[in-house]
């Protein structure tokens, strides 16, 4: 199963490494949050539609730290954005710890946010570009399961700590944990260098060359944009609601302990795990439209099951390894795809704006069940904004093209 990986060079490899490191640690920081929601909402008094906020500016703060650090990208490299988009979520989480109310808890979340926004805009496309074609989607996708590792280790890390201490302190000693994603960036300064193909591009490119945001929507490539917005809106939007509010669900609807709710979600991390696997070998073996169209209708079946289907909390934790293998699995193939849909010159740009105009709607979904929840369960809203989610992705994925074995100096 592994073939591709021992045809890869020392430079690819620690690339590949590198990328995985970041991603794993980019979920560890950003998933601390949701399993010490409940403390914070206890210890700085605030209700779930507060909550919401802080998810919903969180997200929208990301899409414009992914929006810069592609265009960053672009213009001065992927390996150095990406060290500086480390570095920035890493001390803005520790940060974090200090917040004494819930508008300077909402500051640091929204300069969190510019930070992972960034990391994925650099790593995607900096893995996408090193890998053949052939391995591509293998490689990408496994990068992309490292959000399982990091989002595990989170639930591990919050669950051990809330169990130690009191809520009030408990948060803040989980927030200061996110601070060691930093050392990683010493190790990507010594090992990791840029892609031959961005390298050539570079040399290639002359003054007149369109670069920047607005270069994504030239005629040309407009309807790729377009189509990769919606596509991305679709996943993320769906995702990220479930994501955020599943450690409330559990502990508000099902009246699960912090460590009980910790418990599910961990085993949703072990299904999220092997579905980015599976993910990353479909879509180089059936292509990157399939491979959506079956997690797509994958996602659709467990969130209806999961949040609209009455079940006892001994089935919730077993179905919690089909959702995350469904609704995390997916992502797999955003990288690979969106990679080889734009050209070089501004692929960081185009991959990043669409995957963060994605990560906007998903801001959106976590306000807007915030708010429902006030006046319906808060399952029927994370079922309702989900399913209308995945309706999107369908329409996207049926009117993109297939990009299978693309050559990326042919885009």
């Amino acid at each position: 199963m592994l073939v591709w990986y021992k045809e890869l060079r020392s430079p690819e490899r620690r690339t590949f490494w590198s990328c995985f490191g970041g991603w794993a640690l980019d979920a560890f920081d950003v998933q601390l949050f949701t399993f010490v929601l409940p403390a914070l909402m206890l210890t700085l008094g605030f209700a779930q539609d507060k909550a919401g906020l802080l998810g919903t500016v969180s997200l929208i703060a990301s899409a414009f730290g992914g929006w810069a650090a592609g265009a960053l990208a672009d213009r001065y490299g992927r390996v150095r954005v990406l060290q500086g988009c480390i570095l920035w979520y890493s001390v803005t989480t520790g940060l974090a710890a200090t917040a004494q109310s819930f508008e300077q808890l909402l500051f640091w979340r929204a300069l969190q946010g510019l930070g992972f926004g960034g990391e994925w805009a650099a790593g995607a496309v900096l893995m996408g570009e090193i890998i053949r074609p052939q391995h591509r989607g293998k490689a990408v996708g496994m990068v992309q399961s490292a959000y399982a590792v990091g989002w595990f280790v989170a639930a591990a890390v919050s669950t051990l700590v809330l169990y130690l201490l009191p809520p009030g302190i408990a948060w803040r000693v989980v927030f200061v944990t996110g601070l060691l994603p930093a050392l990683l960036v010493i190790y990507i300064r010594r090992n990791v260098v840029e892609p031959p193909v961005f390298k050539h591009a570079e040399a290639k490119a002359g003054d007149t060359e369109k670069r920047g945001l607005f270069a994504i929507f030239d005629p040309k490539i407009l309807k790729i944009t377009l189509l990769t917005c919606l596509l991305a809106a679709g996943v993320q939007g769906s995702s990220h609601a479930i994501i955020f509010w599943l450690p409330t669900f559990l502990s508000s609807a099902r009246d699960l302990t912090a460590v009980q709710a910790g418990s599910f979600v961990m085993v949703t991390t072990a299904g999220a795990f092997f579905g980015y696997i599976c993910s990353a070998y479909l879509t180089d073996a059936v292509g990157r439209r399939r491979n959506f169209m079956i997690y797509v209708f994958g996602c659709l079946i467990i969130d209806f099951v999961y949040f609209l289907v009455p079940a006892s909390n001994t089935m919730l934790l077993m179905l919690g390894v089909p959702l995350g293998f469904f609704s995390q699995g997916i992502y797999a193939s955003l990288g690979p795809y969106f990679t080889e849909l734009f050209p070089t010159t501004i692929r960081a740009t185009g991959q990043a704006f669409a995957y963060n105009f994605g990560r906007v709607v998903g801001a959106t979904f976590i306000g807007v069940i915030g708010v429902l929840a006030h006046s319906m369960p808060l399952n029927w809203a994370m079922g309702a904004l989900s399913l209308g989610g995945y309706a999107l992705a369908i329409v996207a994925t049926l009117l993109l093209p297939e990009t299978k074995g693309r050559e990326l100096h042919e885009v």
